[in-house]
């Protein structure tokens, strides 16, 4: 999951394109979030029409915005969004202020198991429901992630038990994760967008800093125990390069407005995912 909170209330880049989050209303805009301005060219008497409009045209062109890791695919545009909602320690890109306790460098933490199961089980529950949705939908966006070999839901029934068989008692869901969980299937029934945000943060994050995450923990109250939550059937890298063309695919039919729609529940999916994260420490 994407495991940091988010940053400011919202991702004005997104919403107004034609300031960027560095500038204010008054300063010079940034040619890099300018739309298209049309441009009223007088016609000199030695010049066709055809002419006129071709030099409009040109200059519209050459204005186009372009929005962060657009010429890559929609995934990379996705990517840039998350890593600025990273810290400055956690990633080069991040732009946050370290506020809560689970955005501090990992090396800080003081976790427990009782805590780390917390997080396992509502884990699972978020990792369920989205594995139901996919599985159990007609809708051809969601059809397409199918079977990816990133689900994680069995992987964690299997760690879940080996827990139970060293004597620990496995607890209920908690607030966070059913909360996250309802939040999801409400997405899945009204707004694919958002969803899909939901599902590439999820499971690019848990393979990424998740992973760090799992091993930092393991070392402090597992005995370097791997848990089968971070291990994957095949080649991680090219699961992921699977996904990452698929989520390309689905997104080559969306509207801008509709991308962008989907770049600004970024921040909620990092707000979910770190509340659940935040159960370690508890």
């Amino acid at each position: 999951m994407a495991y940091l909170a988010p940053i400011s209330s919202s991702l004005s880049i997104f919403k107004n394109p034609q300031l960027s989050r560095f500038q204010f209303a008054s300063s010079r805009p940034n040619p890099l979030f300018l739309g298209p301005r049309i441009q009223i060219l007088s016609m000199p008497m030695n010049k066709s029409p055809s002419l006129v409009v071709v030099a409009a045209t040109t200059a519209a062109e050459k204005q186009k915005k372009r929005y962060p890791g657009e010429s890559k695919g929609f995934v990379e545009e996705m990517r840039f969004v998350a890593m600025r909602l990273h810290t400055k320690d956690q990633a080069k890109e991040g732009e946050k202020e370290t506020k809560s306790i689970e955005e501090r460098p990992v090396a800080k933490w003081e976790p427990t198991v009782d805590g780390y199961l917390r997080f396992l089980v509502d884990s699972k529950l978020v990792y369920d429901t989205l594995e139901q949705i996919i599985q159990d939908s007609n809708f051809p966006t969601y059809a397409e992630f199918k079977n990816t070999g990133l689900e994680r839901a069995e992987k964690l029934a299997k760690d879940l038990e080996w827990f139970k068989e060293q004597g620990y008692e496995i607890p209920e869901p908690t607030a966070p994760g059913k909360t996250y969980s309802q939040y999801l299937k409400e997405l899945a029934e009204n707004d694919p967008q958002a969803f899909i945000c939901h599902f590439y943060n999820i499971y690019f994050a848990h393979s990424a800093g998740g992973r760090m995450i799992g091993r930092k923990v393991a070392e402090r109250i597992l005995d370097n125990k791997e848990l089968e939550f971070y291990k994957w059937d095949g080649e991680l890298s090219q699961l992921l390069q699977n996904v990452r063309e698929k989520l390309n695919k689905v997104a080559e039919e969306w509207t801008r407005e509709e991308k962008n729609h989907c770049l600004e529940e970024t921040e909620k999916s990092f707000k979910y995912s770190g509340e659940i994260l935040r159960l370690i420490l508890s």
